[in-house]
């Protein structure tokens, strides 16, 4: 089974887009990053390479989507609450980006979406499995 997972999304401008997701508290790591690609780490097992959209062309034969005219992927992520997943989404409008979903409370869930600079959406999700329906 695979223990690590990299998402792999095109952006029109890297360093744009490598200071938008520094200013949500992003790393990236140096290693696997250079003029072309930067490697962001939300966890130690899960990276998320963004590729200047020529050099992602590289790697596909069909066109690149534009995520800001049609939606390519989802990506979702865990929040350790939802003051957590608030203040991210704070950060992301502060940085640029844009909400493209109100929050919702399903009262054992709690999440909010937004979009990053190229249009990429992502959910951020509180789950407390605890109060979650049987």
């Amino acid at each position: 089974m695979a223990s690590k997972v990299f998402i792999n999304l095109p952006v029109q401008n890297l360093e744009a887009s490598r200071d938008f997701f520094s200013s949500l508290g992003f790393s990236f790591n140096p290693q696997f990053s250079d003029d072309k690609a930067a490697c962001m780490v939300v966890s130690d097992s899960i990276f998320v390479m963004l590729l200047q959209d020529t050099y992602f062309q590289t790697f596909t034969k069909k066109p690149i989507s534009d995520a800001k005219k049609s939606t390519e992927v989802l990506i979702a992520l865990d929040a350790n609450s939802r003051e957590e997943v608030q203040s991210m989404v704070d950060k992301t409008v502060a940085a640029g980006g844009r909400i493209y979903a109100e929050a919702a409370d399903h009262g054992w869930m709690y999440q909010h979406s937004f979009e990053d600079l190229d249009g990429h959406q992502w959910e951020l999700a509180y789950m407390d499995m605890s109060k979650m329906p049987g």
